[in-house]
């Protein structure tokens, strides 16, 4: 799976992240492009969520991070929610919205007309199975649902982006069930390549990583320690020191790499 007519989008220079004196994050040079669906490994505490968080602008950090070019911190609110949408692995909302209406706060840094924002929440939710859920109550849904419609919001969110948008998948198939895994994982894979737009994701399930994404970047331990082709990062040697399990591997039908 590797990407045409790649053209750099997001880039990481000398991050680092902290809590108080702690250290939490330290990376050297990232560079993400179009077209590519990168997996962010490592083992629970190693810091890919603190990772997502600094590139979406959640967390504070020293170093640089540029989007399209431009330093991070120097996009205005507005602009940057065109440009970077973050799934999250849950949202809660204490409101009874219907499904329809947690899609429409996609809306937000938007301006299209009425006609144009309903064509745009519909075609989102049914690109992303949850049409039929349009008016149900968010609340009273099932956790794989709730992640649907806001999937559906996010790609609202990023609709309008004037250069290539980043979509960030932070953790965001804890609730699905394997079905809804691998319909998440093949839709995010055909929007990256059929649109040409980043994407971003925490991944535990290294399978995952193996079937659906181009590259990945592995963190251990607060630092990146790897990063390139995902057959590549996740070695035999690479798992065993970062996840203490002694992997064996085997070919699915479709011929990529399995861990056993």
């Amino acid at each position: 799976m590797t990407a045409t007519n790649q053209k750099p989008i997001l880039e990481v220079k000398n991050l680092q992240v902290k809590a108080g004196s702690k250290l939490l994050l330290e990376t050297t040079k990232e560079q993400f492009n179009e077209g590519e669906f990168w997996a962010v490994v490592g083992a629970n505490g190693a810091g890919k969520s603190t990772f997502l968080k600094a590139i979406s602008g959640d967390n504070s950090y020293k170093g640089e991070i540029l989007l399209h070019g431009k330093e991070l911190k120097q996009w205005n609110a507005m602009d940057r929610a065109r440009h970077v949408g973050v799934l999250p692995q849950s949202s809660t909302l204490s409101f009874a919205f219907k499904a329809k209406e947690v899609v429409e706060l996609g809306l937000t840094p938007l301006s299209l007309s009425r006609e144009q924002a309903e064509k745009e929440v519909e075609e989102c939710m049914r690109r992303c199975d949850c049409l039929h859920l349009a008016d149900s109550f968010y609340p009273l849904l099932s956790g794989g649902e709730q992640q649907r419609v806001n999937l559906a919001r996010v790609l609202v969110q990023i609709s309008q982006a004037k250069q290539t948008p980043v979509l960030l998948l932070d953790e965001a198939l804890s609730a699905q069930d394997l079905g809804h895994q691998h319909q998440l994982l093949e839709f995010v894979t055909q929007l990256c390549k059929q649109h040409n737009i980043l994407i971003v994701g925490v991944l535990h399930d290294l399978n995952h990583v193996l079937k659906y994404c181009d590259k990945a970047l592995l963190i251990d331990q607060g630092k990146a320690v790897q990063k390139g082709n995902v057959a590549d990062v996740l070695n035999a040697e690479n798992i065993e020191r970062c996840w203490k399990y002694k992997a064996e591997f085997a070919s699915s039908s479709e011929g990529y790499k399995l861990i056993i």
